[in-house]
């Protein structure tokens, strides 16, 4: 299959990197230093897995790549309609296109651009993030992609896209039940930025704390009462569970809400815990614990958008060439 990954950040950089390690026909859509970066030296990736420097195939221009088979949608939430507008480029009429975002509604923005019927649902659990331009730091634990059939599409897709990236290296999975993984990721991941950016100290010391750790339970358990008035079919002891995988991994792990905060980037705060605050007032949810969280980050998400009015997108140029 010809595989295309649009966004070359902490998750995509690894798949691309591990996709072309095994040999798959793998396309990247990047741009700035970090293409440029990408294009001169190849895509570097370090991880206790095993290092890799692919020399996959970079460009900020979608018809350079063409017509793929998989689109692996991997750019920050808050780009998800500036990258839909580029998807019809790369898309023919079987084109599978999976979300490995954050958050919890990217597929219902992308189905405006390319339909529904297209679209897989997909998570990762990999702690990487972009150390410098062209080079994906894994810091370890689980690395792992899923996917599943969403309501309202194709069915039988996701098996396709999981037989398609099982390759050495690559942790692909199959779920029937992907709705509840994307809330799970979702809880774990307020819980993780919420706490490692406030604190700006890793899980391993969030954990250690009895204050920290108790307010990481609480976005946990936030996430979840939302899900539960939405009528989505959590497991009853799933908060538990969600501790419990938190407990298990690695000290040193921070979400890529902080790496991006402290190097001054844009955060997807609006994706994460604004999310949780609006869907917490639709549904009567009270979430003070994550509207705690968002008070604190607020400030930092304006002044980053304000330091970057116009170049704060992986795919800016690319959306403005498709909107022309």
């Amino acid at each position: 299959m010809k595989i295309a990954v649009m966004g070359a950040g902490g998750i995509g950089g690894w798949l691309a990197a591990r996709l072309w390690s095994a040999g798959a026909n793998v396309h990247v859509l990047a741009r700035g230093a970090h293409l440029k970066a990408i294009r001169s030296h190849g895509l570097r990736l370090t991880s206790p897995g095993g290092d890799v420097r692919a020399r996959v195939h970079a460009t900020d221009d979608a018809e350079e790549i063409g017509r793929c088979d998989v689109v692996l949608l991997c750019v920050k939430t808050y780009d998800t309609e500036l990258a839909g507008a580029v998807l019809p480029r790369l898309c023919h009429e079987g084109t599978i296109v999976a979300s490995l975002q954050n958050g919890i509604d990217n597929a219902d923005k992308l189905a405006r651009f390319v339909g529904r019927s297209r679209l897989v649902g997909g998570l990762a659990v990999i702690a990487s993030t972009v150390a410098e331009p062209g080079v994906i730091r894994h810091g370890g634990g689980p690395a792992q992609v899923i996917f599943g059939d969403l309501r309202g599409a194709s069915v039988g897709r996701a098996e396709q896209l999981v037989a398609a990236l099982k390759v050495p290296g690559v942790d692909a999975r199959h779920s029937d039940a992907i709705e509840v993984a994307l809330w799970d990721k979702f809880a774990f991941l307020c819980a993780l930025a919420g706490t490692t950016a406030t604190t700006h100290l890793p899980l391993g010391e969030i954990r250690a704390c009895a204050a920290s750790w108790a307010l990481f339970g609480e976005l946990v358990s936030e996430v979840y009462a939302i899900a539960r008035a939405m009528r989505i079919r959590v497991a009853a002891d799933a908060e538990a569970h969600r501790l419990a995988f938190a407990e298990g991994l690695e000290p040193h792990i921070r979400a890529s809400l902080y790496h991006d905060l402290v190097a001054g980037r844009r955060i997807e705060l609006d994706a994460l815990h604004g999310t949780v605050l609006r869907l917490g007032a639709e549904h009567g949810v009270p979430t003070p614990a994550s509207a705690t969280v968002h008070a604190i980050l607020r400030p930092h998400a304006e002044l980053a958008r304000t330091r970057h009015p116009a170049d704060h997108s992986q795919v800016l140029e690319l959306a403005q060439r498709a909107v022309r």
